[in-house]
């Protein structure tokens, strides 16, 4: 099981609906992407560290290891707006507002990725899929998500197992070696990701299969107070925004 996994399960706020988390966090979302990036994105923020490590009970460092891989695809879209291509100045020259235009793009997809990890942090997959077939979704769709959901954590480990067994048998020791030891982890993952499929389907089978996938959704009520409190916090950011802004300018 991934770290942020490990997190959403063991989440203080497991136990709360997840459509509640969802409004928070895809709220937060939303206010980072249409508000200005400054200061909007920055209350956003702010306030989404906050939610992360007070009421949602993250650890620090869980937080830290789980945005930076997003802060670092945020990064990479932030860089090349620096250039511009084929201008007067040359083939390859520093656009006039590069800079500026990096930093709001980077204020604003890093404000963003903290609102989708609320969401990730708090709300196991395992309580979401289910549920996405009473909000309209066909349950095929939903099966199959569940099946990948569920395959992907036993590739997963199989890869973890053989890496650990090629490094035990001195596979990493040399480069060549290396390279040897990766396509022979690729083809036993793939070779294993047909046989867990086929036994799957073999399991399922002999369980009756009809089409449907019917597994037991922890109850969960929406709490109204817990959607206030939401809409109040977007409310409070949308409206500090504008007051910040006006006062800069």
């Amino acid at each position: 099981m991934l770290p942020i996994d490990a997190a959403a399960h063991g989440s203080r706020w497991r136990g709360r609906h997840p459509g509640e988390k969802a409004a928070l966090g895809l709220g937060l979302t939303v206010c980072a992407v249409a508000l200005p990036p400054w200061p909007g994105a920055v209350l956003v923020a702010a306030a989404a560290v906050a939610v992360l490590l007070g009421p949602a009970g993250v650890a620090p460092r869980q937080l830290w290891r789980a945005w930076r891989i997003p802060l670092g695809f945020c990064v990479t879209g932030a860089v090349p707006l620096l250039f511009a291509v084929g201008g007067p100045d040359g083939f390859l020259a520093l656009a006039p507002d590069g800079p500026l235009h990096a930093v709001r793009l980077l204020l604003r997809t890093s404000a963003a990725s903290l609102g989708v990890l609320l969401f990730a942090f708090t709300t196991p997959m395992s309580d979401v899929l289910p549920r996405l077939a009473g909000a309209g979704v066909p349950g095929p769709v939903v099966d199959v998500a569940l099946v990948m959901y569920r395959i992907a954590f036993l590739l997963l480990d199989a890869v973890r197992r053989i890496r650990q067994a090629q490094a035990a048998r001195l596979g990493h020791t040399t480069r060549a070696a290396a390279w040897r030891s990766l396509a022979g982890l690729a083809a036993t993952a793939f070779v294993r990701a047909f046989d867990r499929a086929q036994r799957l389907q073999t399991g399922l089978a002999g369980r009756g299969y009809d089409g449907t996938l019917r597994v037991l959704v922890p109850p969960a009520t929406v709490s109204v107070r817990f959607l206030a409190a939401t809409a109040g916090l977007l409310a409070g950011l949308v409206a500090l925004t504008l007051v910040l802004e006006r006062s800069v300018l």
